[in-house]
């Protein structure tokens, strides 16, 4: 699964990294739970690259009731394509949730220990995500997103059997816009040598300590 990540990146560099042409304005988060507005890259009708925040928890568009999206933060990629609440949006509705890292927690006997993975070369990374338009009863309007998930790669499995789905660079484009059959394919662990991942402080785990030692080693901060 992916329950936390990190996005301290300012507008200017999301706009240059992911080549944006509208871009939401942000300000440094280092322990982003769900239930958040976060970060979701989305391709418009008119075929430009968006930033926008969106709640972080899926609400498809034909729920009753928008707490279900309390239980879809993730989506397993092997059946988001046949799940009734994710199979729409995967076949219309794909996003890319910029990050600079993301946590898991190993479990350790009876504790669990948090760690940071990130990329190697420091760059922000696209977590594949699905995003929806729920409509209240009384007109308005919610817009939410959920991380797509897959299993581990090398890096991740002492660590997590599940980890988010990241998209590389040259297949942004593709994951936005292009058709089901050549999306699927993309749904794989990322790369294990381009990665890294390091133990962290247990305050992780508190959604309200949001501060840079978060992603610090521990014993360094």
């Amino acid at each position: 699964m992916c329950g936390r990540f990190a996005l301290k990146a300012p507008p200017a560099e999301l706009i240059k990294r992911f080549n944006l042409d509208e871009c939401a304005d942000l300000k440094p988060r280092y322990n982003i739970p769900p239930g958040t507005e976060i970060a979701a890259i989305r391709q418009s009708p008119e075929g430009k690259r968006v930033l926008h925040l969106l709640r972080w928890g899926l609400v498809p568009h034909w729920a009753k009731d928008p707490s279900i999206g309390n239980k879809l933060n993730n989506a397993r990629g092997e059946s988001v394509a046949e799940k009734p609440s994710f199979r729409e949006a995967f076949k219309r509705r794909r996003c890319l949730i910029p990050a600079e890292g993301f946590y898991e927690w190993q479990t350790q006997g009876k504790a669990k220990r948090p760690y940071y993975i990130s990329l190697k070369t420091g760059q922000l990374m696209a977590m594949a995500g699905l995003w929806e338009s729920w409509k209240s009863p009384e007109g308005d309007f919610l817009r939410t997103c959920c991380v797509i998930t897959t299993e581990p790669n090398a890096v991740m499995e002492p660590i997590h059997d599940r980890m988010p789905v990241i998209i590389a660079e040259e297949a942004w484009a593709r994951w936005l816009s292009g058709p089901v059959e050549d999306v699927e394919p993309l749904i794989r662990p990322y790369l294990a040598e381009k990665m890294q991942a390091w133990a962290v402080d247990r305050r992780v785990s508190k959604a309200a300590d949001d501060d840079a030692d978060m992603i610090s080693p521990m014993g360094s901060g």
